[in-house]
């Protein structure tokens, strides 16, 4: 069983930065995809961005050159550095372990970007 425990999330102004968090529990890390997605109020969950055990990343359009993914296999940790944030950015913030036959999801973060 992995649990994982995202944090970082809060209020900003449009412009500002947050760097969300996703602690995972187990010893599957290091060999999983990580990834962030997002949920929007009358939206549907939404992939952001990913990172692959090797490193390699991925960003859907909305944040590309704005959001950037790292992970740290030593402290089973994902990471979501995010600037400059806009108020569209405004949602639930999901972290979520894959690989294989397995999928688990942490109970997420709110973002909420106002002035």
């Amino acid at each position: 069983q992995v649990q994982l425990v995202e944090s970082g999330g809060g209020l900003v102004q449009p412009g500002g930065s947050l760097r969300l968090t996703c602690a995972a529990s187990g010893s599957i890390f290091s060999v999983a995809t990580m990834a962030w997605y997002r949920q929007a109020p009358g939206n549907s969950r939404e992939l952001i961005a990913y990172i692959t055990s090797g490193g390699g990343t991925n960003y859907a359009d909305s944040v590309k050159g704005r959001f950037t993914i790292s992970r740290d296999n030593a402290k089973n940790t994902v990471y979501l550095q995010m600037n400059p944030l806009e108020p569209e950015d405004t949602a639930v913030y999901y972290c979520k372990i894959s690989g294989g036959t397995y999928a688990y999801w942490g109970p997420g973060t709110q973002v909420t970007v106002s002035s």
